[in-house]
């Protein structure tokens, strides 16, 4: 893939209009873009049809965590939609991502269409260690990820989403094209704001992160297109 490919720019925004300015002004720039949970529960499903029909890609990052009827379910409605990538969660367990991968099968050879990929929700990049023990988990986010990491490999998804603080161990102990998917991205002149566990775009894809996703370094700039764009050839520094 090329670096743009490379990029996902987050539409993490409060209103379908200041998507769609996002949209037009960035499909050049970035290789596929985020609809999360507030843009989702905002517009639905008809704006993530839009922006497949306008020509673009979508990572639908919904991060499915329910039973294993539910997620399923959900899966088969995502596929259907024709998003290129989206999200479940690793700690919903085996039968759950197995589940969800044999749904997005299903769709994929009822309909002949090109099959969506589905990455497993490690640790949340706004997580560190008191944030796990809070919850009962007395490991390390390191170690978290990697137990998450190998459970969701075994179930047969096509990758993760983990930090680019874990981005060098998946990549050293998963198969050859598994995915990585990796939020907390962050530019050196930019802030962590809520993220904890960052890294720039350079270091994470050294460390062997195949998709970045950014988005208020780019969102909230003043030229989204000029901090894509710079953020596009730090990328492509590391890529050539």
């Amino acid at each position: 893939m090329s670096a743009k490919d490379k990029l996902i720019v987050a539409l993490d925004v409060q209103t379908i209009d200041e998507a769609d300015v996002l949209i037009r002004n960035l499909k050049d720039v970035a290789g596929m873009f985020k609809v999360g949970s507030q843009l989702f529960t905002l517009a639905g499903p008809r704006l993530v049809e839009a922006i497949i029909k306008a020509g673009n890609k979508v990572f639908l990052d919904l991060k499915f965590h329910d039973i294993p009827h539910q997620v399923a379910g959900a899966s088969r409605v995502v596929a259907e939609l024709g998003v290129s990538l989206f999200t479940i969660h690793a700690s919903g367990g085996t039968e759950m991502m197995k589940r969800a991968v044999d749904s997005v099968a299903e769709v994929s050879e009822r309909a002949g269409v090109e099959r969506s990929q589905i990455v497993a929700v490690s640790v949340l990049t706004s997580m560190d260690a008191a944030a796990l023990a809070e919850i009962g988990v007395n490991t390390s986010p390191a170690e978290s990820v990697a137990k998450l990491v190998k459970l969701a490999e075994s179930a047969g998804v096509d990758g993760v989403v983990a930090s680019p603080r874990e981005a060098a161990t998946t990549r050293s102990t998963t198969r050859e094209g598994f995915l990585i998917v990796t939020p907390g991205i962050r530019p050196s002149e930019t802030a962590n704001e809520d993220q904890k566990r960052v890294a720039t775009p350079a270091a994470a894809l050294r460390d062997g992160a195949d998709y970045l996703v950014i988005g208020r370094p780019i969102t909230s700039a003043a030229d989204p297109v000029a901090a894509a764009n710079s953020i596009v050839a730090e990328m492509e520094a590391v890529s050539g």
